[in-house]
């Protein structure tokens, strides 16, 4: 089946408060995507943000982020006495202060309404049961002062042992429930917006990191399912091998995965977290699929991932396991980076479509398997990723001759968005996204993100109220008609 969408996460969204929400601009997106002819709608993790604010770094892969919570909702259902706009400042950024005054309007609606959905809590989490050990760590967390587990100065709380887990349970009762009662108002209201998706024919892709954060409920509840060391901290990190994004390679710093003991056990825990992934999407782009046939292994404490090695992972062993346990899971595998036989026998294998990008396919020659003539029908086609720079950015640094190549083989339009945008559409790709900002025609102020930097503007890009105009469907449903992808 032909089909299109489009990538945009739920932050960018211009909800009031400096941060897109599950609100009413969320529903707005799936009714454009909706009268665009657009059957997809990509979003990055939707999890807590950690370091940097990056959603791949979650201090839990089970939970929502709590600043994607729209308030106006928590009041519209009578669980905030207070407006959205007596609560948060008119801002279009997104600064620390609004973060802080986020969770103070979270903490006044939890206060007023605990008591009325306890009950409901306390079933949500009794079905999640990951959102438990979720909260006790964040409220530890914030007892000693956000310092992440490893470093935590009481050692039998660290080491989960029973009398701790008990004694830190009682005293830090308050602030375990607010973490679950935020998490059931995050479940509800996502839950909500994709019931609406659905109704208007969108399914939404879903984004899942490969690795989890060190700082994170995951790695401590779960200290067997890495490669830690006696004192529970990791023995080798993750990241990639120098490449087009670092000349250093890429140091991601995530705990590595003790396969050994995953494989032993089932997969048990691979397959809770992926449970979870299919409850909450329709579809799940795995990030870094290669890293299930042989991941990229480096030194903990090393300054950059030029030293680092390849190491083999169990590929077949462990999705034989998913298929079998998991049947129903649609997933997407980004296979990109360094693509080798053994990666490429595991997707034969497991049949999921791969991913391709334009922006990389006019860089080289009519080789290059990102090239448009080298698209097979299963993929997903973008014409660039959260990792890219805008297509406009793109093209205004690409060399002359790489230029010279694409106008050789991409239809002449009024700019090089509209281009990459046509040509994908029109490829023989079974599904094709395209970045919002594409859509939008926008430069480099817009990227989401610059992989191997941290902090400064990624993952702060916001689209601005108005932008996406009954136009910009228009012409964006035509093209889908054009080229068979309209729902």
């Amino acid at each position: 089946m032909r089909r299109s969408g489009a990538l945009m996460h739920i932050t960018s969204l211009p909800s009031p408060g400096g941060v897109g929400t599950l609100g009413k601009e969320a529903r707005e997106f799936v009714d454009w995507l909706s009268e665009a002819g657009m059957s997809i709608w990509q979003v990055l993790p939707i999890g807590p943000t950690g370091y940097g604010d990056s959603p791949y770094q979650s201090p839990c892969t089970h939970a929502g982020n709590d600043m994607m919570i729209d308030l106006r909702t928590l009041h519209e259902e009578g669980l905030s006495s207070k407006t959205a706009d007596e609560l948060l400042p008119a801002s279009s950024k997104w600064t620390d202060t609004l973060r802080n005054n986020k969770l103070h309007a979270l903490r006044m609606s939890f206060r007023e309404s605990w008591s009325k959905v306890q009950s409901e809590v306390d079933a949500f989490v009794a079905s999640h049961p990951d959102i438990a050990d979720y909260a006790l760590y964040m409220a530890v967390k914030n007892y000693f002062d956000g310092r992440t587990w490893t470093i935590w100065p009481d050692m039998s709380i660290r080491f989960r042992e029973e009398k701790a887990m008990s004694h830190y349970t009682r005293i830090l009762q308050e602030d375990i429930n607010f973490y679950k009662y935020i998490q059931y108002i995050f479940f509800r209201q996502w839950n909500a917006l994709h019931d609406y998706a659905r109704s208007k024919g969108v399914k939404i892709l879903g984004d899942m990191p490969i690795y989890v954060a060190e700082d994170s409920s995951d790695t401590w509840a779960n200290p067997d399912m890495f490669l830690l060391d006696a004192d529970r901290r990791p023995v080798k990190v993750a990241g990639v091998p120098p490449d087009y994004f670092s000349e250093d390679g890429q140091l991601w710093g995530n705990p590595l995965y003790n396969w050994r003991v995953q494989k032993k056990s089932g997969y048990t825990w691979w397959i809770n977290r992926l449970k979870t992934a299919s409850e909450l999407y329709d579809i799940v782009r795995v990030d870094h699929f290669i890293g299930f046939a042989n991941y990229y292994a480096v030194k903990a404490g090393a300054k950059n991932a030029r030293a680092g090695r390849w190491e083999k992972a169990p590929g077949f062993s462990f999705f034989r396991t998913v298929q079998r346990q998991l049947p129903e899971l649609k997933i997407v595998a980004e296979d990109l980076g360094v693509v080798s036989r053994r990666v490429k026998r595991l997707l034969r294998y497991c049949g999921f479509p791969g991913m391709k990008v334009l922006q990389f396919g006019f860089d080289s020659d009519e080789s290059n398997p990102h090239f448009i003539s080298n698209i097979r029908e299963n993929c997903v086609l973008y014409t660039g990723t959260h990792d890219n720079d805008t297509a406009e950015g793109w093209w205004a640094q690409a060399p002359e001759k790489t230029k010279a190549f694409a106008k050789q083989f991409l239809p002449e339009r009024s700019s090089i968005s509209e281009s990459l945008i046509e040509a994908a559409l029109g490829s023989v790709a079974d599904t094709v996204i395209v970045p919002v900002q594409d859509i939008l025609g926008l430069g480099s102020e817009a990227r989401m993100n610059a992989p191997g930097t941290v902090g400064g503007t990624n993952w702060r890009w916001r689209m601005q109220p108005g932008e996406l105009t009954p136009q910009k469907a228009m012409d964006m449903r035509s093209m889908n008609e054009f080229f068979d992808r309209n729902i």
